[in-house]
């Protein structure tokens, strides 16, 4: 069976890749043309799909008996795959979850301390050359220890954070979620996002990326929180209103934001970029080797299991 790679991988995915399979892996890192999506439907067997790549209904549409008969994503989030689509046309789709929690868990953590305590911009003033020396009120940011920490979202990974916030800074820890969570922690689920925003110093956005999440931190629940609160975001970035965000930044609603993701993604708003307490990484979130290898690996098991007959391990449709 043909398989396509959708961008380059670790040295020992594609070493595998190449071993059990006929492989072709893109050379380019920027998502799938329309044109090359169309190929990958019409000429592979199974493809293994990026964060980026959008195969949408319109796609799907365009080649109504597809070759392809099963999107291995690479990733745990597929917003980016039409599910109902592709299972329309046949075609199943498989992601990689657990592999990426850990790593995310600890990009949030990372948002979190170098805005609270102002890394970022402490950083880029030693680079300048205009440091002066320490003093008392030098570059004063927020306490971590012993805050209130909120999660949106306690599935895999936010749980993964929380457990990070209780026990390796004695936070308090609430959360909104579909139902409650049995956890190895203290944790209080809260009435609804507004009432958790207006609760807590740090927001912290844990949720999957679609439709029904576009958004969900809107004006209404950045103007909830504390003129000392900072939002995290290691989700979608789509889940953020980014306008608001900016217009909540700017007039001192919050006072800062850790952002990994973003709305328009890979272009950041001159606005966000311009701000001082505001830490802005490129979507490092599952960027480790390890980590990388692991998700291909995870890709390549549902792969197998699909040219072998058996069940996904990871199906998602």
């Amino acid at each position: 069976m043909k398989l396509l790679i959708a961008r380059p991988m670790t040295a020992a995915v594609e070493a595998r890749a190449r071993a059990e399979f006929d492989t072709e892996i893109r050379t380019s890192t920027a998502p799938m043309t329309e044109a090359e999506m169309l190929r990958a439907l019409s000429e592979f067997d199974i493809v293994m799909p990026t964060l980026g790549d959008m195969f949408s209904a319109g796609v799907f549409a365009q080649v109504p008996e597809p070759r392809c008969r099963l999107l291995a994503n690479f990733g745990v989030g597929y917003n980016h795959i039409d599910v109902a689509a592709a299972r329309g046309a046949g075609v199943a789709v498989s992601n990689t979850p657990g592999a990426v929690t850990d790593a995310t868990a600890d990009i949030a953590m990372t948002l979190l301390l170098m805005t609270a305590r102002r890394a970022g911009e402490g950083e880029r003033l030693v680079r300048s050359g205009r440091w002066e020396g320490w003093h008392p009120t030098q570059m004063l940011g927020h306490h971590v220890t012993g805050k209130h920490v909120g999660i949106v979202g306690l599935g895999r990974i936010g749980q993964a954070i929380a457990r990070r916030c209780h026990f390796g800074f004695g936070m308090q820890v609430s959360y909104v979620a579909r139902s409650d969570k049995d956890v190895d922690f203290p944790a209080t689920r809260m009435d609804s996002l507004a009432v958790l925003a207006g609760a807590v110093d740090f927001l912290v956005v844990a949720v999957p990326g679609g439709a029904e999440t576009r958004h969900l931190i809107d004006a209404q629940v950045l103007a909830a929180m504390k003129p000392s609160g900072i939002l995290v975001n290691i989700a979608r970035g789509e889940v953020v209103d980014e306008a608001a965000l900016i217009a909540a930044l700017s007039e001192g609603q919050i006072a800062g934001a850790g952002l990994d993701v973003y709305e328009f993604e890979p272009k950041v708003p001159e606005a966000l970029r311009a701000m001082e307490q505001v830490t802005l990484l490129p979507h490092l979130g599952t960027a480790t080797e390890e980590v990388r290898t692991g998700m291909g690996h995870m890709a390549m098991d549902n792969v197998a299991a699909f040219v072998a007959g058996r069940d996904l391990p990871n199906p998602v449709a």
